[in-house]
């Protein structure tokens, strides 16, 4: 367990929740999903029940090896030790138990791949940042976010529905694809957010490019963050 932890990972042990976020997938026979995190695989075969295959990762290959044992009969399922982050695979669903550490890593990633939607679970704060309606608590990865895709809160879910416990309960997030971005739109977006107290006529000068504009970035909205993002990549 030692080793799950550092990778910030806790194991789903409600079938009832696995069930939830399976049946919120809409997945059919013509869909290939992709999980991160098999961990003990209690979402895999759920999974390879209704898809037409499925590519489950882990970065644990212990748990990989374990996986392919136990899920030896299953003939549309692939199962991947590594980092999923850096797989290539196509997909056109994507559900994950995402590890805490690696939940912003994640969304950015999914920013810049296409594929129809997803059903992902992360910590509360993390969604609550990512569903943040003030600009105040607003981060670069909520604009991010809201920009990509469109997110609907599912259920809430309790800390006692894993193993280990972690601190913090999770909430389980539909997400839907409407845009994507480049790693330098969203490298971009991070680095307009470290000068959010300056001005766009300040921000834009520290890219050597002019603007009137005296708003701050929390008097922007999110598409406006993105025009900003998008001047500033322009040659």
């Amino acid at each position: 367990m030692i080793k799950r932890k550092l990778l910030g990972q806790h194991f789903l042990n409600s079938n009832s929740i696995a069930q939830t976020i399976v049946s919120e997938s809409n997945i059919t026979k013509n869909d290939v999903v992709f999980e991160i995190g098999t961990g003990l695989g209690i979402l895999t075969p759920l999974l390879c029940g209704v898809a037409h295959k499925v590519i489950s990762v882990d970065a644990d290959e212990n748990l990989v090896k374990k996986a392919k044992s136990n899920f030896s009969e299953i003939k549309n399922l692939i199962l991947k030790s590594g980092d999923g982050f850096k797989k290539k695979d196509s997909f056109s669903i994507f559900v994950s138990n995402l590890p805490y550490s690696k939940s912003k890593d994640a969304i950015e990633w999914l920013a810049q791949k296409s594929f129809s939607h997803g059903v992902i679970m992360v910590q509360k704060e993390f969604a609550e940042k990512l569903l943040a309606k003030s600009s105040k608590q607003r981060k670069a990865i909520s604009v991010i976010a809201t920009y990509v895709f469109d997110i609907q809160k599912i259920s809430n879910v309790g800390k006692n529905n894993f193993s280990p416990p972690p601190k913090v309960d999770s909430v389980i997030l539909k997400i839907t694809k409407k845009h994507k971005l480049d790693k330098k739109s969203i490298v971009t977006i991070n680095t307009i957010f470290s000068y959010r107290r300056k001005t766009v006529k300040n921000i834009l000068k520290q890219f050597k490019k002019e603007s009137v504009i005296d708003k701050r970035i929390d008097d922007l909205s999110g598409d406006e963050i993105i025009h900003l993002a998008n001047q500033i990549l322009e040659k």
